[in-house]
Protein backbone atom coordinates (compact mmCIF):
# COMPACT_ATOMS: atom_id res chain seq x y z
CA UNK A 1 0.00 0.00 0.00
CA UNK A 2 1.30 3.30 -1.12
CA UNK A 3 -1.21 5.42 0.64
CA UNK A 4 -3.50 5.14 4.00
CA UNK A 5 -6.51 7.26 4.46
CA UNK A 6 -4.53 9.65 6.59
CA UNK A 7 -1.95 10.34 3.75
CA UNK A 8 -4.18 10.33 0.50
CA UNK A 9 -4.42 14.35 1.08
CA UNK A 10 -0.35 14.25 -0.03
CA UNK A 11 -1.38 13.19 -3.57
CA UNK A 12 -4.88 14.64 -4.50
CA UNK A 13 -5.51 18.14 -4.76
CA UNK A 14 -9.44 17.49 -3.46
CA UNK A 15 -9.91 18.22 -0.01
CA UNK A 16 -13.33 17.17 2.83
CA UNK A 17 -16.13 16.34 1.46
CA UNK A 18 -15.33 15.64 -1.68
CA UNK A 19 -12.39 12.57 -1.14
CA UNK A 20 -13.60 9.57 -2.77
CA UNK A 21 -10.79 6.99 -2.17
CA UNK A 22 -9.38 5.65 0.81
CA UNK A 23 -6.19 4.29 0.14
CA UNK A 24 -3.79 4.00 -3.13
CA UNK A 25 -2.83 0.50 -2.98
CA UNK A 26 -0.10 0.50 -5.78
CA UNK A 27 0.68 2.67 -8.53
CA UNK A 28 3.11 1.95 -11.88
CA UNK A 29 3.86 2.04 -15.07
CA UNK A 30 0.82 4.32 -15.76
CA UNK A 31 -1.68 2.24 -13.68
CA UNK A 32 -2.88 3.05 -10.31
CA UNK A 33 -5.25 1.55 -7.91
CA UNK A 34 -7.33 2.46 -5.34
CA UNK A 35 -9.61 1.08 -3.25
CA UNK A 36 -12.79 3.53 -1.36
CA UNK A 37 -14.83 2.09 1.70
CA UNK A 38 -18.66 3.79 1.24
CA UNK A 39 -19.43 5.83 4.40
CA UNK A 40 -23.11 6.33 5.35
CA UNK A 41 -22.02 10.25 5.56
CA UNK A 42 -20.64 10.34 2.01
CA UNK A 43 -22.47 13.09 0.12
CA UNK A 44 -22.74 11.45 -3.10
CA UNK A 45 -25.23 8.85 -1.33
CA UNK A 46 -28.74 8.23 -1.83
CA UNK A 47 -31.22 5.79 -0.60
CA UNK A 48 -28.25 3.65 0.73
CA UNK A 49 -26.84 3.80 -2.91
CA UNK A 50 -23.61 5.42 -4.11
CA UNK A 51 -24.35 7.26 -7.35
CA UNK A 52 -23.14 8.52 -10.37
CA UNK A 53 -21.25 11.53 -9.38
CA UNK A 54 -19.14 9.47 -7.08
CA UNK A 55 -18.72 6.87 -9.35
CA UNK A 56 -16.93 8.99 -11.81
CA UNK A 57 -15.42 11.25 -8.84
CA UNK A 58 -13.52 8.27 -7.81
CA UNK A 59 -12.53 7.23 -11.00
CA UNK A 60 -11.21 10.66 -11.48
CA UNK A 61 -9.14 10.71 -8.04
CA UNK A 62 -7.87 7.52 -8.79
CA UNK A 63 -6.22 8.81 -11.88
CA UNK A 64 -5.12 11.72 -9.56
CA UNK A 65 -3.70 9.98 -7.57
CA UNK A 66 -1.12 8.44 -10.24
CA UNK A 67 -0.59 11.96 -11.20
CA UNK A 68 0.26 12.83 -7.60
CA UNK A 69 2.36 9.88 -6.39
CA UNK A 70 4.39 10.26 -9.89
CA UNK A 71 4.80 14.30 -8.76
CA UNK A 72 6.00 13.58 -5.53
CA UNK A 73 8.65 11.07 -6.63
CA UNK A 74 9.85 14.03 -8.81
CA UNK A 75 9.77 15.82 -5.93
CA UNK A 76 6.93 18.27 -7.57
CA UNK A 77 3.76 19.81 -6.57
CA UNK A 78 0.87 17.77 -6.73
CA UNK A 79 -1.20 19.46 -9.88
CA UNK A 80 -5.13 19.95 -10.03
CA UNK A 81 -6.61 18.35 -13.11
CA UNK A 82 -9.45 19.10 -14.84
CA UNK A 83 -11.78 16.14 -16.53
CA UNK A 84 -11.97 18.13 -20.40
CA UNK A 85 -14.54 15.05 -21.25
CA UNK A 86 -15.95 11.74 -20.09
CA UNK A 87 -16.01 9.10 -22.82
CA UNK A 88 -18.09 5.83 -23.13
CA UNK A 89 -19.52 5.81 -19.24
CA UNK A 90 -21.15 2.86 -18.21
CA UNK A 91 -22.25 2.17 -14.74
CA UNK A 92 -23.60 -1.36 -14.21
CA UNK A 93 -24.32 -1.50 -10.46
CA UNK A 94 -24.38 1.22 -7.96
CA UNK A 95 -22.66 -0.14 -4.58
CA UNK A 96 -24.34 0.35 -0.66
CA UNK A 97 -22.95 2.43 1.90
CA UNK A 98 -20.37 -0.40 3.53
CA UNK A 99 -18.91 -1.51 0.59
CA UNK A 100 -15.72 -1.01 -0.61
CA UNK A 101 -14.81 -0.39 -4.19
CA UNK A 102 -11.73 -1.33 -6.11
CA UNK A 103 -10.39 1.26 -8.60
CA UNK A 104 -8.23 0.89 -11.51
CA UNK A 105 -7.02 3.47 -13.95
CA UNK A 106 -4.16 3.39 -16.54
CA UNK A 107 -2.84 5.93 -19.09
CA UNK A 108 -3.55 5.09 -22.43
CA UNK A 109 -1.68 7.89 -23.69
CA UNK A 110 0.01 11.20 -22.63
CA UNK A 111 1.33 13.97 -24.08
CA UNK A 112 2.64 17.05 -22.01
CA UNK A 113 -0.22 18.21 -19.77
CA UNK A 114 -3.14 16.32 -21.88
CA UNK A 115 -3.91 12.38 -20.69
CA UNK A 116 -6.34 9.96 -22.25
CA UNK A 117 -7.12 7.46 -18.96
CA UNK A 118 -9.59 4.47 -18.75
CA UNK A 119 -10.84 3.51 -15.88
CA UNK A 120 -12.70 0.67 -13.86
CA UNK A 121 -14.84 0.03 -10.86
CA UNK A 122 -14.70 -3.59 -9.31
CA UNK A 123 -16.98 -4.62 -6.63
CA UNK A 124 -16.31 -8.10 -5.53
CA UNK A 125 -15.31 -10.04 -8.57
CA UNK A 126 -17.54 -8.09 -10.64
CA UNK A 127 -16.96 -4.44 -13.29
CA UNK A 128 -20.08 -2.30 -11.53
CA UNK A 129 -18.70 1.18 -13.74
CA UNK A 130 -16.23 2.20 -16.25
CA UNK A 131 -15.09 5.13 -19.22
CA UNK A 132 -12.29 6.47 -20.20
CA UNK A 133 -11.37 10.67 -19.53
CA UNK A 134 -9.80 13.25 -21.14
CA UNK A 135 -8.16 14.69 -18.04
CA UNK A 136 -5.76 18.32 -18.49
CA UNK A 137 -3.31 19.48 -15.98
CA UNK A 138 -2.86 22.91 -14.61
Amino acid sequence: MIATEQEILNYIPQREPIIMISSILESNAGTTKTSFLIKETNIFCENEYFQEPGLIENMAQTAAAGSGIIAKQKNEKVRTGFIGAIKNLKIYSFPKIGDTIFTQTKTDFEFDDFSIISAEIMLEDKIIAECEFKIILI
